[in-house]
């Protein structure tokens, strides 16, 4: 044989012969709905979040009508949410609901969902201190503030529902936040009308958070610099009626903000 065509027909050789290895034996082969179940579980409660995957996905397609099945089918989803894998568990999450709409297991998934929401936009050390995440694109912050709503709204005496109402709370002081950032940097470029147009959109539609106070400022200083001596007026006047009836206290050294406290209620530093 030429030596030109030793590399073809080593490359083939090793090609066919690939068909003639033995192909690994598939341990769970034969196992019931039951073995398949406690293998996975076991493996989610060890932190062995794939081989739990793996399992709970090999119970719904060998047992897909059994008990155990809707179960798997959650702890899928629970499953990849302890991975760190936010796109896998939204799809789960939203498989689930859809095969199950009317199920009460909904306001899980609905919770799953808000949280993977909630963590999406906390970088490393958002997750494990009370930092400031209001300066960053607030898509995810109203997906969560959006699900958590819905499970509130659909599943009010849940065990879930407290939770949400009070993550809810967290997330539109974020919201707020959010909003306030955007007025000071209209505000720091002389865009005076932007400014106090967003900052009333604060004042009107996030009633209760402390960024009422920002909004109110931002408006007075803006309207004073357009001249809009009517709507100057009236933003002082809100202002200090506000003040005077105390819905704006000052925070005293030691003192934890609003934020803080949630943070630490819920435990966000623990998962």
């Amino acid at each position: 044989m030429p030596k030109i065509l030793w590399p073809f027909f080593i490359v083939a050789f090793l090609l066919g012969g690939c068909g003639l290895l033995p192909k690994q034996a598939d341990k769970t082969a034969g196992w019931s709905a039951q073995k398949l179940y406690t293998e996975a579980t076991e493996s989610l409660q060890g932190g062995n979040y794939q081989r739990a995957i793996e399992y709970y996905q090999k119970l719904e397609s060998r047992y897909p009508f059994g008990k155990y099945a809707l179960q798997s089918q959650l702890n899928i989803a629970y499953a990849y949410y302890r991975a760190d894998e936010p796109d896998s568990t939204l799809a789960a999450v939203e498989r689930f609901m859809k095969l199950h709409p009317d199920h009460p297991a909904v306001a899980y998934a609905l919770y799953l969902k808000g949280l993977v929401n909630f963590t999406r936009n906390m970088g490393f050390f958002s997750r494990f201190l009370p930092t400031d995440n209001s300066q960053r694109d607030p898509g995810s912050t109203t997906d969560a503030y959006n699900d958590f709503a819905e499970l509130v709204r659909r599943f009010p005496d849940t065990e879930y529902a407290q939770d949400a109402k009070l993550r809810m709370l967290y997330l539109r002081n974020q919201l707020a936040r959010h909003e306030i950032h955007v007025a000071r940097y209209y505000l720091d470029r002389g865009a005076w009308l932007a400014a106090a147009n967003r900052a009333q959109y604060v004042v009107q539609n996030y009633q209760y958070t402390p960024s009422v106070k920002d909004g109110l400022t931002i408006m007075i200083i803006a309207y004073e610099k357009m001249g809009m001596e009517e709507l100057y007026q009236d933003a002082l006047r809100v202002l200090a009626l506000n003040e005077q009836k105390g819905n704006f206290p000052e925070l005293q050294e030691g003192d934890k903000t609003l934020t803080e406290r949630i943070w630490e209620y819920l435990e966000l530093d623990k998962g």
